[in-house]
């Protein structure tokens, strides 16, 4: 039995073993995507690379047998740069976003298309929760919004965009006169608390999810009512008290506290308040003169964060919303509470503190005139809904009409896809290799799978597990050069080629070529 060494380690294998064999023995990840255990490998990505003592140049780890004495690195700076080109030049040709442009274009960056499939399924109280994942006050943004979102909606270079807001509206407004209005789960109290200046809308979102994770959260504010612009600055015509009341029941239902009428720097001092809590966030709003010295910050017009996490030069005390920026954007102030949240819960829980994450993203850009019509023999051709009467509000049926008329151009499987997982860890760049992006296709023949092949890798998975599915016609690769791509032979459609092997062939893709058309996960392959 061969014995070779990776990254210092030794490692003994069966015979015509492969060092990729040899390192998951070792639990050392080696990224693949063109490679299926149990398939034959067909060494294309070339992601797997790995550098092997006394050889010329890099080998893929999953094609390459072992041999007695090999001495195989898998973390140089070499091999991680060239792993990385490798994704960078898949990435060129890739042609698909990973989320909606409306998602990119929210603040928040709110799963919309998530919310509007599930408006159109009817199934309004998986949509709060989709809503409420990333946006604390849904039936107060879904009348002061100014809907940046629709701004970059796709719909709109054809009619006009989707009214994602009135949707928002319509899930938030309907969960809110339930007789159970939606209650996420709270994380185990970590004896933690935390101290919220502010009322506002930053302040009342970052409250609502640091108790869900498990912080006690204290709202302190100067005012009698909480809420902030919202209640004193907003005129009750265009956000009622009583929609704004309710939804801050639903934050205090959580169990977090207000204490109203207690200005920092007057009633107590900021210094006290940092020794009575673990952490602070600060929300006040828009900086008066001398408010930035009664809260221990140095004289300015606003208080300097880092952008990532939204942490002061003072330990343990964060800040957002208008004390930070002057955007004067309600769902700008929401999304930054909810961000610095996840940037106190790190600090809190001992982590660095690299506040949320940023995923690495796909984007198609703007659509040719040519690809319209490919999203819309998916989508309602009718125009944008309106509602009727004089309640500004959608009913039920003209909120599912509504839905009907999103153009889907989100990925159907934006967590299971490896290259963009590769991407994000990589540090990959989607244009380092400039291209002229191919069309957007999409193969819908099938009842249950849809086919992009500007997603598709050429890895070959699919084409193999048809084969031993036995399927009379299955897939093969077509054309030549870069445009080479999977297709069913003969001209068939993919409804012929994949009779019995499709959900094999959607789970073992590794990118979002072949997704189920619901966008259910599928099993492993």
């Amino acid at each position: 039995m061969p014995r070779i060494t990776i990254d210092g380690r030794d490692v003994e294998v069966d015979a015509g073993a492969t060092i990729l064999d040899a390192a998951r023995k070792l639990d050392i990840e080696i990224p693949t995507m063109c490679y299926l255990r149990g398939h034959e490998a067909t060494t294309s990505c070339m992601v797997c690379v790995v550098k092997v003592a006394g050889g010329n140049g890099l080998v893929p780890a999953c094609g390459t047998p072992v041999r007695d004495g090999m001495q195989v690195d898998t973390t140089s700076e070499e091999v991680f740069d060239a792993r990385r080109s490798a994704l960078e030049l898949l990435l060129s040709d890739h042609v698909g976003d990973c989320v909606g442009p409306c998602v990119m274009g929210c603040p928040a960056h709110m799963d919309i298309p998530q919310m509007i499939r599930q408006i159109a399924a009817g199934r309004l109280s998986d949509a709060i929760a989709t809503v409420k994942q990333d946006i604390a006050l849904p039936a107060v943004l879904g009348r002061i919004c100014p809907a940046p979102c629709e701004n970059v909606c796709r719909r709109a270079q054809h009619d006009q965009a989707v009214s994602i807001c009135l949707l928002k509206r319509h899930v938030a407004d309907v969960d809110l006169s339930s007789d159970g209005p939606y209650t996420p789960k709270c994380a185990t109290p970590k004896g933690k608390r935390v101290a919220i200046i502010g009322a506002g809308p930053a302040g009342l979102a970052a409250a609502y999810y640091l108790q869900q994770e498990g912080f006690e959260s204290v709202v302190v504010d100067e005012h009698d009512e909480p809420g902030g612009m919202l209640r004193y600055g907003v005129s009750e015509s265009e956000l009622p008290h009583d929609i704004l009341k309710a939804e801050i029941a639903q934050i205090e239902k959580l169990g977090v506290r207000f204490r109203l009428g207690i200005r920092v720097g007057k009633a107590i001092s900021m210094e006290e308040v940092r020794k009575q809590f673990d952490a602070v966030f600060v929300a006040v709003g828009e900086l008066k003169e001398g408010d930035a010295e009664t809260l221990q910050f140095a004289a300015a017009d606003k208080i300097r964060v880092d952008g990532a996490t939204y942490a002061t030069d003072l330990p343990g005390v964060f800040a957002g919303g208008d004390v930070v920026r002057r955007r004067r954007m309600t769902v700008r102030a929401v999304a930054d509470g909810k961000e610095a949240a996840r940037s106190i819960a790190q600090y809190l829980t001992g982590q660095e503190v690299v506040g949320p994450e940023k995923r690495f993203n796909s984007r198609m850009g703007k659509l040719a005139e040519s690809e319209m019509p490919v999203f819309l023999q998916s989508a309602s051709l009718e125009p944008r809904t309106k509602p009727f009467g004089i309640a500004s509000t959608f009913s039920m049926d003209e909120a599912r009409a509504e839905s009907l008329r999103c153009l889907r151009c989100d990925c159907r499987k934006p967590d299971a896809c490896l290259l963009r997982q590769y991407a994000q860890a990589y540090g990959a760049r989607q244009n380092r290799y400039k291209a002229d992006r191919r069309f957007f296709v999409q193969r819908t023949q099938h009842p249950d799978v849809i086919y992009e092949p500007g997603k598709c890798i050429d890895c070959g998975i699919c084409i193999q597990i048809a084969s031993e599915a036995g399927e009379a016609l299955g897939l093969t690769f077509v054309g030549r050069g870069f445009d080479v791509r999977v297709a069913v032979p003969f001209d068939g459609t993919l409804a012929d080629g994949l009779r019995v092997a499709a959900e094999r062939c959607v789970a073992a893709c590794p990118t979002g070529a072949l997704a189920f058309k619901d966008g259910r996960e599928p099993s492993s392959p």
